[in-house]
């Protein structure tokens, strides 16, 4: 097996999770050795059948240039934004994802949830394929007003092939001045603030305008995720990303937003949010984002 062809079983047996993470994070120069064939069996075959034959839409898949995407993490932001969208990340192939941070501490994520940041504000790799922000509560609000995160953003967006975010991580987006003249959305509690940082508020579970990729709260990670997979790789490849974690939603209850839930639910649960929004609200007053 020539060094090409083990570029491609590796890169898909990373996609389908079936080697371990020390060999998926490595770039193709510093490959770990041919693990046996019988572990890869198929993997070319994978590739060529999604593309179809077409050698544009292989290239899309398994890029012989790996791509760069940075994922924002900061205290108090909500796990499950971060992680089923990098659940889909993790799928793409030739891909790094960085988790990146002001520091290399750990970064708290809610109760016992803590992640290990590879990238500092300085030493982010430039010229990002995505670069994303998760939401939060208090942690977002912190995040709206530290003038190192907003020196990042304004920093990195410029070279970013796509500016990102899912859920209050819009908010963080807009402080920094970078969502004035778009659409965008974030979570139901928060949307009317999108309007004092600048953008076009649109109530829907992911936002695209132009490169400016928004999603609605939390859950709505994964949907975005997959958005991003088939603006990178193809829609057929995010659609085999998409049966790989059998994102098939069927929830027990149509409680998912506030016309499903009805006002007595979505009032009692607003009234849990008012410091915060408020706290937000002034945040987004006295950002460089401020319409």
């Amino acid at each position: 097996m020539d060094r090409r062809d083990f570029s491609r079983h590796l890169a898909t047996a990373a996609a389908l999770s079936a080697i371990p993470e020390w060999a998926r994070a490595q770039p193709p120069v510093k490959q770990p050795p041919v693990a046996p064939a019988h572990s890869h069996g198929g993997m070319g075959a994978f590739i060529d059948a999604l593309a179809a034959g077409d050698p544009a839409e292989r290239a899309k898949i398994l890029p012989a240039t790996w791509r760069n995407i940075a994922l924002v993490v900061y205290p108090g932001f909500f796990p499950l934004d971060l992680f089923g969208t990098k659940q889909v990340f993790d799928g793409l192939l030739n891909t790094n994802v960085h988790l990146v941070a002001k520091t290399r501490e750990p970064v708290s994520a809610g109760r016992h949830v803590q992640l290990v940041p590879n990238h500092t504000f300085e030493d982010c790799p430039t010229g990002l394929d995505v670069l994303f922000l998760p939401g939060g509560g208090d942690g977002t609000v912190a995040a709206m007003k530290d003038p190192a995160m907003m020196a990042f953003l304004q920093r990195q967006a410029p070279s970013a092939r796509y500016v990102t975010s899912v859920c209050t991580g819009a908010l963080i987006l807009g402080a920094a001045g970078l969502l004035k003249g778009y659409k965008a959305t974030t979570h139901w509690v928060t949307h009317e603030l999108l309007a004092s940082l600048g953008a076009t508020p649109v109530k829907s579970r992911v936002v695209q305008d132009r490169n400016r990729i928004t999603g609605g709260g939390v859950t709505a990670g994964i949907d975005f995720g997959l958005t991003i997979a088939a603006a990178l790789a193809g829609e057929r490849y995010a659609k085999a990303l998409q049966l790989n974690i059998e994102y098939a939603p069927a929830p027990p209850f149509q409680a998912g937003e506030p016309d499903g839930a009805g006002p007595v639910i979505t009032e009692a649960l607003r009234g849990t949010y008012t410091s915060i929004v408020a706290n937000a609200r002034a945040a987004a007053a006295g950002s460089v984002g401020a319409s």
